[in-house]
């Protein structure tokens, strides 16, 4: 059985009329290497993590950088918008990789699925993909986000969220950033760049609600990156059954084996795409439990077992698709 994810995917740039998602990072918090594994080795010495010791990251499907998605939005004109999903602790790292070989010049708007450090601590580093202005002098980009989100982030960073400098307070340059408050409500769309895009509220915990988004017209995908349970509401939204089928689910899954109090594992992974019934789907969100190429395999099979082609993604996969 041929897996239509790989059908015409290709990691060169293409910079014609198509519209594009690029995986900027498809690891977990920690990412992958895990840095434990190097400095406090076990015996035998983890496979996966030591392989980012030998391996190039641009060649290693299993070097995986904090969950982030960035969509190359196509319009009818031929007009290209960036929209990025989640700016966490490894967001520089990806920019140098991934937004240099698929020549990405710029981000225009930010989506944000809830405020833990791994989605948010490279909001610092929006200023390197803006233009430069010593007195901060430009065009700020726009930024969704809940409000829950939007008072975390005005603890953690008071200077991106400050309008005015205080009396005697120096010009510094940072990033510019236009907040927009969002709702944790399916029924309440909004435009990003000219996408529009639909909230998904999840559980990430019983105590959490955290973001997953959906989007296209002529291509319905949704990307749910951090959840333990969904609600029937936001289900409904996104099953054949329910609202209408998912071309691609981008799905949490965080480690192989057993279950996990604020995220997906590979079983409740995958019962989910049975509920759901996607035509494809792509996984995010691995520890270093994960081997990119033999678990892909046993996915292959549980893809003809069950009709439903599902794979691992890896960091700087770009899949052309027509939003």
């Amino acid at each position: 059985m041929a897996n239509p994810i790989l059908a015409g995917n290709g990691n060169s740039p293409d910079l014609g009329s198509s519209s594009a998602l690029i995986f900027l990072g498809t690891g977990c918090s920690s990412a992958v290497p895990n840095a434990r594994c190097l400095i406090q080795p076990s015996d035998p010495p983890c496979n996966i993590c030591f392989q980012a010791l030998s391996v190039p990251p641009m060649q290693n499907p299993n070097y995986r950088c904090n969950t982030s998605l960035l969509i190359d939005y196509c319009e009818r004109e031929g007009n290209h918008s960036y929209i990025l999903i989640d700016v966490g602790k490894t967001f520089r790292e990806q920019v140098l990789r991934w937004f240099t070989l698929h020549k990405i010049p710029r981000v225009d708007s930010i989506i944000l699925t809830h405020e833990h450090a791994d989605a948010v601590l490279g909001l610092d580093d929006i200023r390197a993909v803006q233009p430069h202005s010593p007195t901060n002098d430009i065009d700020p980009t726009p930024i969704y986000l809940t409000q829950h989100a939007m008072e975390s982030i005005s603890e953690k960073f008071p200077y991106l969220v400050q309008k005015k400098l205080k009396e005697g307070q120096e010009v510094r340059r940072v990033s510019q950033l236009d907040w927009k408050i969002i709702e944790n409500d399916c029924e309440k769309p909004f435009s990003a760049s000219g996408l529009e895009v639909v909230p998904l509220p999840v559980m990430h915990g019983e105590d959490y609600i955290c973001l997953g988004f959906l989007f296209g017209d002529k291509c319905r995908v949704a990307y749910i990156s951090d959840v333990s349970r969904i609600p029937p509401k936001t289900e409904y939204v996104i099953s054949k059954n329910g609202a209408g089928q998912l071309d691609i689910l981008i799905l949490d899954t965080l480690y192989k084996k057993g279950s996990h109090n604020v995220h997906f594992c590979l079983p409740q992974t995958l019962e989910a795409l049975k509920r759901i019934c996607p035509k494809q789907a792509l996984l995010i969100g691995m520890t270093h439990e994960f081997d990119h190429h033999k678990d892909n395999e046993v996915l292959m099979e549980w893809s003809k077992r069950e009709g439903i082609p599902v794979m691992l993604a890896h960091d700087g996969l770009r899949i052309p698709i027509d939003l």
